[in-house]
């Protein structure tokens, strides 16, 4: 693990605390609900009475459900909303390249904010999901009350490694992959499982893949990812103001942990970088106590 300091920099380490409530075994008790946006509906499962709003979005090839463990330790203090993104589980999964631009990603994010009664959130992210809170952080920082990010790192640090770093060109062929035509048919239910722990788990995840629209999925590569010959976005970057959380496994091997420099001159408000060791690209399921403890820790120090 490398450790940077900067004046927008706090270092967290993994304290001693307990984190009441956690029952690894049961999953969250949720209501489900439909976001519409433009006649798309996106699907949602809501937990927690009171609190601020937490808005919570999973990556590839992933659902709602990546978010149990931590929807169950934040309930009890906060309003927790965990989406499927448009082309998986129990969301719509319209047709065409451009259903899945960014800006339609975005404008999902903001159809549930509004749905859940509320005009901003926290914005959690993960993979996908992380370039979409990025993004929806950039685009509409009014609605976006605070962001966490886990193991995507900012756009600019992403583009300049697969412009500059061999490593992570060699390590997005899987993105490369995706993006040719007819990849979503090599693609099953079973092979984009293959990752997760446990037999009930693995279940739960293998009916969601089946619910969801494989091409739809790949469409994410297909309209935003960058493609060869990458070159380095050098432009002026949205800085945002509110404070950021990012965390990263270090275990990662699709996007290498050396995205992470920099990500300070980014940004105008206050960033807490956290590196996992021993957690990979799912460091949320990898570590989620550690995860757990992170979360909340962070979101209360200044409530």
């Amino acid at each position: 693990m490398y450790s940077v300091f900067h004046r927008h920099l706090a270092v967290v380490v993994a304290l001693g605390l307990s984190v009441a409530g956690v029952a690894r075994a049961a999953d969250a008790k949720v209501s489900h609900h439909y976001a519409d946006n433009d006649g798309v509906k996106i699907h949602y499962a809501k937990a927690g009475e009171k609190g601020p709003l937490v808005v919570m979005i999973h990556g590839f090839p992933d659902f709602w459900y990546s978010w149990n463990e931590q929807i169950k330790v934040l309930q009890s203090t906060y309003r927790v909303v965990a989406m499927d993104l448009r082309g998986y589980n129990r969301s719509d999964k319209p047709k065409g390249l451009d259903q899945y631009a960014m800006p339609r990603l975005v404008s999902d994010v903001a159809a549930v904010i509004r749905d859940a009664g509320e005009k901003k959130a926290v914005i959690v992210g993960h993979d996908w999901g992380g370039m979409v809170a990025w993004q929806f952080a950039m685009a509409k920082p009014e609605m976006t009350d605070r962001l966490v990010v886990l193991n995507l790192p900012h756009p600019k640090g992403l583009s300049r490694e697969l412009a500059n770093n061999p490593d992570q060109q060699r390590n997005s062929q899987y993105a490369r992959n995706f993006q040719k035509p007819g990849a979503h048919e090599k693609l099953s239910a079973e092979r984009l499982t293959r990752w997760v722990k446990g037999e009930a788990k693995r279940a739960k995840y293998i009916a969601a893949m089946k619910r969801s629209d494989f091409a739809a999925m790949l469409n994410y590569y297909k309209r935003n990812y960058p493609r060869p010959p990458y070159r380095e976005d050098t432009s002026e970057p949205v800085r945002l103001k509110m404070p950021v959380l990012l965390i990263h496994g270090l275990d990662d091997r699709a996007l290498l942990h050396g995205a992470l420099n920099r990500t300070w001159e980014w940004l105008d408000g206050d960033l807490t970088l956290v590196t996992v060791p021993g957690a990979g690209h799912f460091v949320h399921h990898d570590k989620p106590e550690f995860i757990n403890r992170t979360l909340k820790m962070w979101l209360l120090r200044d409530r």
